[in-house]
C-alpha cells in the first residue's frame, strides 16, 4: 500500500512540475507576443505585405490587438488584402519605431468569433462607424508561426518567436 501511495505521489509531483513547465512556456510566448504587440502599437502604422499571384502587395495598417492570448489584426473582408490572405496566409509586417524596425513573418488564421471581432472594435472605436462584430465584412485574423526580428543600426538583431 505504501508503494502505491508513494508511486501516486511521485506521479502527482511530476504532473505538477510538467504543468509549471507548460505555464513557463506559455508565459514566455505571451511575453514575446506582447513585445511584438507593443512595438506595432507604439509604431502606430505598420506595413503588411501579401502576395497577389506573383506580385507582392504592401499597404499601411494600424489595427493590432491581443485577444485570448493571440495577436490579431483586422481588415474588411471585401478588400483585396483579405482575399490575398485567404489565398496565401503567409504575410510579412514591417514597422519602424525610433531607430529600430521590426520585421514579422507570420501565417494568418481567420477567426469568425464575434467576441474576437468585438474586442478589436472596442480597441479601435473609430472603426465602429464602418464595421460591426456581426456584419459580413469585419474580418479579424490572428498571427501564428511568428518570427519577429527587431533590428537596429547600433545593436544585434533580436529574434522573437511565438
Amino acid at each position: 500500500m505504501k508503494k502505491i501511495i508513494s508511486s501516486i505521489t511521485i506521479i502527482l509531483l511530476s504532473l505538477n512540475v510538467f504543468g509549471q513547465s507548460n505555464n513557463n512556456v506559455k508565459n514566455t510566448e505571451n511575453m514575446a507576443m506582447e513585445q511584438v504587440y507593443d512595438f506595432l502599437k507604439q509604431s502606430g502604422t505598420y506595413y503588411l505585405a501579401t502576395n497577389d499571384g506573383d506580385q507582392p502587395r504592401v499597404r499601411p495598417f494600424g489595427t493590432v490587438n491581443i485577444f485570448e492570448e493571440r495577436l490579431y489584426i483586422q481588415t474588411g473582408r471585401k478588400k483585396n488584402v483579405a482575399k490575398q490572405m485567404i489565398a496565401n496566409p503567409k504575410v510579412e509586417i514591417c514597422a519602424m519605431l525610433g531607430d529600430k524596425w521590426i520585421r514579422v513573418e507570420a501565417t494568418m488564421i481567420e477567426d469568425d468569433n464575434i467576441e474576437a471581432k468585438q474586442s478589436m472594435l472596442d480597441a479601435y472605436p473609430s472603426l465602429q462607424s464602418m464595421y460591426s462584430a456581426t456584419d459580413d465584412n469585419t474580418m479579424v485574423l490572428y498571427l501564428t508561426n511568428v518570427t519577429a526580428t527587431i533590428f537596429s543600426f547600433s545593436s544585434e538583431p533580436q529574434v522573437i518567436k511565438f
